[in-house]
């Protein structure tokens, strides 16, 4: 009875991690799944037979353009992308961790390294969940494995992994494919240095500009500090075996002229210094070519701080902290809708937008206005030219309409002598200066921000470590914001690489920030940062916040985070 009673715990042990896996793999499925798009039928990708082994791996597609299959020993069948080798092995094919197990890697260098009783005898880095105390494998007996499940001695793998139907040609292609994965090269990175770059876009703000370089430019000489050399063999740590003490070496990349130039200005750039990752960097309107150089050229692009970023699920390189105006758009829509929301269609307000032509605000008034006239809700918008009044673009509007205001520091200023021509007023808090908006208090009585950010109170702990760093070395707080964040993308950067010890991928770099994001502390201006496979914005929210107390001053949550 006993025995019967743990085979039967067993056997719904394997079955309750099979499933899981299928449910982890259809997450990650639908969270790679374009915007729009959700619906659609599926149709057949091309694949051609220079690229069949990255269709395997990335997709779960086989040459014949059919969906991959699989089984797992809990009997799930997975098929398609929840079949890819993706899912668990990462994309760099360096592995990653699932609850309390360790996916290994299966890079080929890591499958057919000598046998070795200790990783510290081993002449490749070390990574989390490698097994280095098996025979090696040969080309016959990975096919084994993806096939079977048995590991290069002939003994069951992990319950976590599936078995592959491939036929011969396809199994060629996916084990070619694990051989071109060790074959990238450590682009920017040397024996004894790590090459970084930060990019700034002409329309930058100057401001902003010094702020950024000021923190990046102390946090490298803080870096380099420390002693050079590397870093002896020490049989008690597998991990510092392999770890080399490197300088950072930052390289400023400035921007000139139209953004159809940028593209081949970058490329003279990282032809003249190859980069291991692009960290901040600052941009106005236009960030999308310095976005679609990144994923082209391969390199990451670690949180710029930027108002307007690429807003796609599909790429790979570039990750954000938020969306920026687009996710103060996505707030607003929220709250005009909802409190629009059980009014009779012809009881509903009008709403008026108002920003400068060219200014990143003309995107977020875009993004605000497909938002709510998919909802049947009036919009009107009025562009700002260069020497424009705000005045006059407050004529018409009445009370009962919605104001929402896409204006920077010197226009809301501009609106002090004037009375707020309706009762509800909406503002972009990233554009207007948060906390420090120049608002009037007659303004700031009808007026509420989108706030993309934890409140002032909330965050105080998280952000007074960086603004005692900044103290501490003189930087002046210019523009707090864009110095924490850039702050905290340098942290970032410095934890993760700590963690990858010298096992100097691109793509691995960007899964480590993704695994380690979660778990971080210190979050600068964000309440909870996460990064899960797919998504390129970490922090997912925002407030609608008004002005408190008796001189209007304080800001406070007019209602829960937003999640748009």
């Amino acid at each position: 009875m006993d025995r019967a009673r743990v085979s039967r715990r067993a056997i719904a042990r394997v079955r309750s991690l099979a499933a899981l896996v299928l449910i982890q793999c259809a997450l990650f499925a639908a969270l790679t799944v374009p915007v729009g798009k959700a619906n659609a039928a599926p149709s057949t990708p091309q694949v051609t037979s220079g690229n069949t082994g990255e269709a395997i791996f990335q997709k779960g597609v086989l040459g014949s353009g059919d969906q991959l299959e699989a089984m797992h020993d809990g009997g799930v069948n997975l098929r398609g992308t929840a079949a890819a080798c993706m899912n668990c092995h990462r994309r760099s094919g360096l592995g990653s961790r699932e609850g309390n197990n360790n996916i290994p890697p299966i890079t080929d260098r890591y499958l057919v390294h000598p046998r070795a009783d200790s990783p510290d005898d081993l002449d490749i880095p070390y990574i989390p969940g490698m097994r280095t105390n098996r025979e090696p494998y040969t080309d016959a007996t990975i096919a084994r494995a993806i096939r079977e499940g048995l590991d290069s001695e002939g003994k069951p793998l992990g319950n976590l992994m599936p078995q592959y139907a491939l036929n011969d040609t396809d199994m060629a292609a996916l084990i070619g494919y694990l051989k071109h994965l060790d074959r990238r090269a450590s682009t920017g990175v040397t024996d004894t240095v790590l090459h970084f770059a930060t990019i700034i876009t002409p329309d930058a703000d100057p401001v902003k500009r010094r702020g950024m370089l000021d923190v990046l430019k102390q946090y490298f000489d803080d870096k380099n500090v420390f002693p050079l050399g590397a870093t002896p063999p020490l049989r008690s740590s597998r991990k510092m075996m392999f770890m080399v003490n490197r300088r950072w070496e930052l390289h400023v990349w400035e921007l000139s002229g139209p953004p159809s130039t940028w593209h081949e200005q970058l490329k003279r750039y990282l032809a003249e210094q190859p980069v291991f990752a692009v960290l901040s960097g600052l941009g106005g309107k236009n960030w999308a070519p310095v976005h679609e150089f990144c994923e082209q050229e391969a390199v990451p692009c670690l949180f710029p701080n930027v108002e307007v970023p690429v807003e796609t699920d599909q790429d790979f390189y570039s990750v954000y902290f938020s969306k920026g105006v687009l996710l103060e758009a996505a707030l607003l829509a929220r709250r005009i809708l909802d409190e629009d929301s059980g009014k009779p269609m012809q009881a509903k307000p009008k709403v008026w937008q108002v920003y400068r032509t060219g200014d990143s605000g003309e995107r977020g008034a875009e993004a605000l206005a497909v938002a709510l006239k998919g909802h049947g809700v009036a919009v009107s918008s009025r562009a700002l030219a260069p020497g424009d009044s705000v005045a006059r673009s407050l004529r018409g509007i009445s009370r009962p309409d919605v104001l929402v205001l896409w204006l920077r520091p010197p226009d809301v200023e501009a609106l002090g002598h004037l009375p707020p021509p309706s009762d509800t007023v909406f503002m972009s808090g990233l554009l207007g200066g948060l906390d420090s908006t120049p608002l009037s208090a007659s303004w700031r009585g009808v007026t509420r921000l989108a706030y993309p950010f934890d409140l002032p109170d909330g965050r105080r702990v998280r952000v007074d470590y960086a603004f005692g760093w900044f103290s501490i070395r003189k930087i002046p707080m210019v523009a707090p914001q864009v110095q924490a964040d850039t702050y905290l993308a340098c942290g970032l950067l410095a934890e993760t690489l700590g963690h990858m010890v010298d096992a100097f991928e691109r793509d691995y770099l960007i899964e480590r920030i993704q695994d380690m994001l979660e778990r971080r502390i210190l979050t600068g201006y964000y309440p909870r940062l996460t990064l899960a496979p797919g998504q390129r914005f970490a922090s997912k929210g925002g407030y609608i916040v008004r002005f408190a107390g008796p001189d209007r001053v304080r800001l406070v949550a007019d209602g829960a985070w937003i999640v748009p």
